[in-house]
């Protein structure tokens, strides 16, 4: 048997180093698989031999039994709340410094007073406080007010043996089977050279959880109501979530929590001096408990004087919202222990200690509205207009209900009581719906069946959550979004015509629809800010260029939704012109059937493009701008076995004589081609221009047959190379 203890204790003690290398110092030293391993091992061991299962045995970690209820834990030293400094601004620092100066001298004005009087203080102050009143800097130590759930844990020789809530900081709840599962609470204290472990050690330090597994957790949680569970519910925040699995009854489901922990401060230490550790300053406990496995704030410095104070504040804050984690302040602490106790407590609140917090970002307000957006890709966004509130330091009117699915699971109404997060450049959001104030009269929201700014059909395609308007060429709230894609590079291209520029025609009315562009003006154009007469000249003729283009860019430019550039060209072999897929009228256009059987479109994109071609505005922009004079070759219909270079794959190298890359690619396409971007044995034809490089060179070694543009050329009229 005391083989077997051995093997036990060796294998707890590996996993939990490696666990507090991994969850703690990020720092594993281990693969997963090893340590899975191990654990293994240990599980086989104790499952034989249950006896020699130890409070620090890592497999407590996966939960153990339903608890009936939390039994109550009388804190031996009380979790004191700290007194929150009300002003946010960098003056909230200097009060604070100043306060405790303040009573320092206070107390030493008391301490001169005759003995008789009944205000003299027994004990007169110590060093430490005479020097700071003496003009020595105060040092403190300033670390990040976690927005998390106040946890104190107890050891005995160095094993967890207790964990407790904070309550009412005299009596909390136990929670020891719960904190167990939480990977980077220590089971047992790290061993650390010339720091002796403490016969008693009560930790305090604040569990919650991060932003990125709240996030998961939630996402989790959706899917289980979406399957039906009715147990599952949706956490408003991580600072609840970490609390509603920490007070789970059943220890299995807190273990599948992912839940984190910081270390910051000492209760009970037994004992407290002589033998123990000995610790002068916060500072110090900061670094004791780090060497004994605790993981610390990487945030939490020593600073001098409230100068230093308002720097830490301000840089924590400009950090904040790229935290991984919550907070809502930081904390300032007098750095000696000594000055601590001269400092004392009022009001059960510690003198030495302050909470500087941020402005809040969660406020209670009303929705007065919810209006529909519609963004430049034609989403309609629900949008609640809220009693104006000031949220983070900002006033705020607006909170996004992102989309009907999400507006009616969190069954956001008019006239609602609701709470308002708003965390740095974040939109504001609803995260929390007070029903039970809900007026009776208040109708469920539904999406509008029509597009509120051009009155196009809405529609939500299967399996998204978002509708969209079909108005894409017409709506006024997508025509610079349209301008922009129909002038791109791979579309249109159209130099010259940027967003600036697109903001600028729009703005000042003087483009409406597509085919506006091709009716402007020098004269016109030239008297737009920043705009010359020769830059305006220059966009005429790019525009003018524009208009000689291919079938598969002029449909791209379109901006039919699903329709890229692949599928754009896929429709132009497939149909080979433009009237056999848009149709003289609606009833003509080509059917969703027929649409299927174009390669690569399935039922979404076919359906997508002929709706796009049934709607009214969408076909008269299209026949406007065919009347403008945009132009293009037709290809003979489908039938890759009909283009001349089908089942041909070709690669374009250096700078061809007279064709751009784009150019020729189009042209090559359009003729049944492949064009690629690397060289191998299966490549037909290398089309080499000035300064190819490396494809050159491959397409020589495979014995590639290589094409001048002028033999390109060639190959595209059908003839022989």
């Amino acid at each position: 048997m005391d083989d077997l203890q051995t093997q036990a204790a060796r294998l707890r003690e590996q996993l939990n180093r490696a666990a507090w290398r991994y969850y703690t110092l990020d720092d594993p030293d281990i693969p997963d698989a090893e340590y899975d391993r191990l654990l293994r091992q240990l599980q086989a061991l104790e499952a034989q031999h249950p006896e020699l299962r130890a409070p620090d045995s890592p497999t407590l970690r996966v939960g153990g039994q339903i608890l009936d209820g939390f039994a109550p834990v009388r804190h031996r030293v009380p979790m004191l709340s700290i007194r929150t400094e009300t002003d946010t601004t960098p003056a909230g620092a200097e009060n604070f410094e100043q306060q405790v100066r303040n009573y320092l001298a206070s107390e030493q004005r008391r301490t001169q007073l005759k003995p008789d009087d009944e205000r003299h203080r027994a004990q007169p102050l110590g060093d430490q406080a005479l020097a700071v009143l003496g003009g020595q800097p105060l040092r403190f130590v300033a670390e990040p007010k976690f927005d998390g759930l106040a946890m104190s844990l107890r050891y005995e020789r160095g094993v967890l043996v207790q964990a407790a809530t904070r309550g009412d900081g005299e009596t909390g709840e136990d929670v020891t089977q719960n904190i167990r599962t939480v990977r980077q609470i220590p089971l047992r204290l790290q061993n650390a050279p010339s720091l002796d472990v403490p016969d008693v050690l009560e930790v305090r330090g604040e569990l919650y959880m991060r932003r990125d597994h709240f996030d998961a957790l939630n996402q989790t949680q959706r899917a289980k109501m979406a399957a039906g569970d009715k147990t599952a519910k949706i956490f408003a925040n991580p600072r609840n979530a970490a609390a509603g699995s920490v007070r789970q009854l059943d220890p299995r489901i807190a273990a599948q929590r992912p839940l984190s922990f910081f270390a910051y401060g000492l209760g009970e230490i037994t004992p407290p001096q002589a033998g123990g550790p000995r610790l002068a300053s916060h500072w110090q406990i900061l670094q004791a408990l780090k060497a004994w496995g605790f993981p610390v704030s990487d945030l939490a410095r020593p600073c001098q004087g409230a100068a230093e104070l308002i720097a830490f504040h301000a840089s924590v804050a400009a950090r904040r919202d790229s935290l991984p984690f919550d907070i809502d302040g930081v904390v300032y602490k007098v750095d000696s222990l000594a000055l601590q106790t001269e400092l004392g407590f009022v009001t059960r609140e510690p003198r030495w200690a302050v909470a500087h917090k941020y402005p809040p970002q969660e406020e209670l307000t009303t929705v007065l509205a919810i209006d529909i957006q519609v963004g430049r890709t034609g989403k309609l966004t629900p949008v609640a207009k809220l009693a104006p509130v000031l949220v983070g330091g900002v006033t705020v009117t607006n909170a996004t209900l992102h989309n009907e699915l999400e507006a009616r699971r969190k069954d956001v109404r008019v006239g609602d009581a609701v709470t308002v997060r708003r965390a740095g450049d974040v939109i504001p959001e609803i995260i929390l719906v007070q029903k039970d104030k809900r007026p009776s009269e208040a109708p469920e929201f539904s999406m509008p069946l029509h597009c509120p700014v051009c009155g196009s059909d809405v529609v939500r395609e299967e399996g998204e959550a978002d509708h969209r308007c079909t108005g894409g060429l017409f709506c006024s709230a997508q025509r610079k979004q349209a301008m922009l894609h129909f002038a791109s590079r791979r579309a249109m291209d159209i130099e010259g015509l940027g967003e600036k520029l697109v903001d600028q025609l729009v703005d000042s009315g003087a483009v409406k629809t597509l085919p506006d562009l091709y009716r402007l003006s020098v004269a016109a154009l030239a008297a737009l800010d920043r705009m010359a007469q020769k830059s305006a000249q220059n966009l005429c003729d790019a525009l003018e260029k524009s208009k000689q283009t291919t079938l598969p860019r002029f449909l791209y430019a379109l901006g039919i939704r699903h329709v890229g550039e692949s599928t754009a060209k896929e429709l132009a072999r497939h149909f080979g012109a433009l009237p056999a897929i848009m149709g003289a009228q609606p009833a003509q256009a080509a059917s969703v059937e027929q649409l299927e059987q174009v390669p690569d479109v399935g039922a979404t994109v076919a359906q997508s493009i002929h709706t796009f071609f049934q709607q009214a505005h969408n076909r008269e922009v299209v026949e406007q701008l065919l009347a403008c004079g945009v132009r293009w070759p037709d290809a003979p219909a489908a039938a890759g076995a009909l283009l001349p270079l089908a089942g041909k794959t070709l690669v374009l190298t250096g700078t061809l004589p007279t064709l751009t890359r784009d150019e020729a690619k189009d042209r090559l396409e359009a003729a049944g081609a492949k064009v690629a971007g690397s060289v191998s044995k299966k490549t037909s034809y290398v089309v080499a221009g000035a300064e190819a490089g490396s494809k050159l060179e491959k397409a020589q070694a495979l014995g590639v047959p290589v094409l001048d543009e002028a033999g390109m050329l060639a190959l595209l009229a059908g003839k022989a190379p």
